[in-house]
């Protein structure tokens, strides 16, 4: 073997350990970062864990509650049907005392269920008639509450804001839970659902159902 040939044989050897070196390393501190990794998820998670265990149990409503008349909201509708709803001023005080205010100034008399879809909901309660009006009181602060969008369940209409709520409702005709804790829901129909399923359907109807009368069942604050 001549020197030149030794001297290339002991490089490419120097090359490949170099090469082997650099592949060890690289792993390692590969593995070093993934172990790294894992300690900072495990360290958030526990840190969210004990926040979660400070927080104090959020409490889940009733589904029904001893009925009070002074918070049975009746609407006499175009249809012929008389609408019974239950409003819901343990979770949702604010909009209950709106609804309450509006309707013994008779604000909701003569409005038009102006955005119907079927299988979805009725929208109301907008002097306007088109979505865009409300009253003349400030937009309310929003109030969600873990009662469900399901059949029949009445919830406050709103804008992008989560506290543009002002006099627009809507009644559910069958249940959309991806709307829950989005919108504030505020009782629930206990009476004449067949008439809520009768309103006028389109966006808007050609011929919509009018609230002929809105009236809180008895007098009360």
């Amino acid at each position: 073997m001549t020197f030149q040939t030794l001297f290339r044989s002991v490089l490419a050897l120097s090359l490949m350990t170099g090469a082997a070196g650099t592949s060890t390393a690289y792993a390692q501190g590969k593995g070093q970062a993934e172990q790294m990794e894992k300690a900072e998820r495990a360290a958030k998670a526990r840190e969210q864990a004990e926040e979660l265990r400070k927080e104090e149990p959020r409490k889940t409503p009733p589904a029904s509650i001893p009925l009070d008349p002074t918070n049975v909201w009746v609407l006499q509708l175009s249809n012929g049907g008389t609408v019974r709803i239950q409003l819901r001023n343990d979770v949702a005080p604010g909009h209950v005392e709106r609804i309450k205010l509006l309707t013994n100034r008779g604000f909701y008399n003569g409005l038009k269920f102006h955005r119907v879809i079927p299988g979805f909901m009725a929208q109301g309660g907008d002097p306007k008639g088109d979505g865009s009006g409300g009253s003349t009181e400030p937009d309310l602060q929003a109030e969600f509450n873990d009662l469900p969008h399901v059949r029949g369940a009445v919830s406050m209409a709103r804008a992008m804001d989560d506290n543009s709520a002002n006099s627009q409702f809507f009644i559910v005709f069958m249940p959309r839970l991806q709307l829950d804790r989005k919108y504030t829901v505020v009782g629930r129909v206990i009476e004449g659902i067949a008439y809520v399923d009768a309103i006028e359907k389109g966006e808007p109807p050609a011929n919509p159902t009018v609230i002929v009368s809105a009236q809180m069942e008895a007098a009360g604050s």
